[in-house]
């Protein structure tokens, strides 16, 4: 009887036949946009929980290029490099300043408002990166202009994406994802 409790608690506890968000992103020449963020925002907000993630520094550039989060996530930023680094951040999103350091800050920071935020180093002026925060669980990065959100629950979304030296964002797409149907959807930018 124990292992029969057990096990329903584990399938109410599991997404109920969550699917995959297929998405292409492309310029309107049909050219694949990597980097893009896409990232579905659910009808009701879904908390992030304690989740970290890390923007590392080697040979004096930051990695990765562009790091998607989740609102509330903390990131680490260790400097993998022999040299000091002063990473930085005017964005309104989140503004903050990390002094010169080498190895690994004493603490991660925490990204509390969604939108892109934009790094540098004080040092080195060629060092740039973007930190994109999203309110929502459901996000990836294309990979030659492709990307897939995993797991996502049945329901209606709204699509966004975003991606650097974006002039304008592409009109959100609303999407209805079925129990257990994957679902796939095109962004052709500007």
């Amino acid at each position: 009887m124990q292992r029969a409790v057990a096990a329903l608690a584990l399938l109410l506890a599991a997404p109920l036949a969550a699917a995959s968000l297929d998405v292409q992103v492309t310029t309107a020449g049909g050219a694949p946009v990597s980097d893009a963020v896409v990232y579905a925002i659910p009808a009701r907000p879904i908390p992030a929980g304690h989740k970290v993630a890390v923007m590392d520094q080697k040979d004096r550039m930051f990695v990765p290029h562009v790091l998607p989060i989740q609102t509330g996530t903390w990131v680490e930023f260790p400097n993998s490099d022999n040299i000091r680094h002063q990473v930085y951040s005017l964005s309104p999103a989140r503004r903050f300043q990390l002094p010169l350091y080498t190895g690994k800050p004493a603490y991660p920071l925490q990204f509390s408002k969604a939108g892109a935020v934009l790094l540098g180093c004080n040092i080195h002026d060629q060092m740039s990166a973007y930190i994109v925060v999203v309110d929502t669980p459901f996000f990836a990065k294309t990979d030659a202009g492709r990307a897939s959100l995993q797991d996502v629950e049945p329901g209606p979304y709204t699509l966004h994406v975003w991606y650097p030296d974006m002039r304008t964002e592409p009109a959100p797409q609303s999407v209805t994802v079925g129990a257990g149907a994957n679902a796939a959807v095109t962004f052709v930018t500007k």
